[in-house]
């Protein structure tokens, strides 16, 4: 049984990091088929989603930043923004919203 433990842990770990390259390749490879879209909409709501991790007295960590936009339609959709991006939009910001899939491209205040 011990011995088991050096062969599927392993290979448990190795189908995790190929499940999870595999998942990001195909979601890039879906955003460049899709079309590139302009709409009118409007900034609804912003969040960050942080991680954190401690190692051998080392500090990290990664901030991801979200916006989501409300279309004219009462559609609604969160993008992954930059920082900046983020820095600028503010709820209640009108313009045209540009994105591929469910990549952010830009923002026009109009």
């Amino acid at each position: 049984l011990f011995d088991a433990m050096f062969t599927i842990v392993p290979l448990f770990m190795i189908a995790i990091i190929v499940f999870r390259v595999r998942s990001v390749f195909n979601r890039s490879k879906e955003n460049s088929r899709a079309p590139q879209l302009t709409v009118e909409a409007q900034v609804v709501a912003k969040r960050t989603q942080g991680t954190y991790s401690h190692n051998d007295g080392i500090d990290g960590g990664t901030t991801h930043y979200y916006v989501t936009f409300e279309f004219l339609s009462g559609d609604r959709m969160e993008l992954k923004v930059s920082q900046s991006e983020y820095g600028m939009l503010v709820v209640g910001d009108s313009g045209r919203v540009s994105f591929q899939g469910t990549r952010y491209l830009g923002f026009e205040r109009g």
